[in-house]
């Protein structure tokens, strides 16, 4: 939900059910949410007014991307391409045709521009992409007509540990301190079920030399 001068807005809808909603998870939902929405306001005000994104243009000659929520890890792909586009972005936001051109919104380019010069903001892009990557990887893996069944407990056990290198490294942790990180290894228990055990036990690889 969100307030507009209208009255509340209902904007999006979040399943919640097997959540503990302590003020932890609430906390970090919300900041999770304000995060993407910074991101997705500063690539639909370039986009949405044709004289920015013609200044975009200019200093770019890949596009921004309009992502649809129902694409696998649209979230993701965007952020890629934000961080691709770094550089250019910064460099569009502190050019005379950027600063010079006031038909539009003065105050959405302003705020637009604090984020994109802002390395903490960054700093956030960089660090969700890291320790998201394992996981994505991991998915599109998974996502064959091959048998794979039998390989799954590695690769999780696999991408767990890069997930808590990037983690740990992020909260300047070392990897034998305690950590929310936790909190994921306990989740993946729930879904150890008979048959992905007994096909790892039965991956060949264990009863070969080669």
């Amino acid at each position: 939900m969100a307030i507009s001068e209208g009255g509340p807005i209902f904007l999006k809808a979040i399943n919640v059910s097997d959540e503990i909603k302590n003020k932890h998870y609430m906390a970090n939902k919300m900041i999770e949410n304000i995060f993407v929405d910074n991101v997705s306001f500063v690539r639909n005000f370039i986009m949405n007014h044709s004289i920015r994104l013609t200044i975009f243009n200019h200093f770019s000659p890949l596009k921004l991307l309009a992502i649809a929520e129902t694409r696998f890890a649209s979230i993701l792909v965007m952020l890629k391409r934000f961080k691709l586009l770094k550089g250019v972005l910064q460099s569009m936001v502190i050019s005379e045709e950027w600063n010079s051109y006031r038909e539009d919104d003065v105050g959405k380019a302003q705020a637009a521009k604090e984020f994109i010069l802002n390395d903490v903001w960054w700093d956030k892009i960089t660090y969700i992409l890291n320790f998201t990557e394992p996981i994505y990887s991991m998915l599109r893996a998974c996502d064959t007509d091959s048998p794979i069944l039998h390989l799954v407990y590695e690769m999780w056990d696999s991408m767990i540990e890069k997930v808590k290198t990037s983690i740990y490294r992020y909260e300047g942790k070392e990897l034998n301190d305690t950590s929310t990180f936790y909190e994921v290894v306990y989740r993946w228990t729930k879904s150890c079920t008979p048959l992905h055990c007994m096909a790892h036990s039965l991956n060949p690889r264990y009863y070969s030399d080669e």
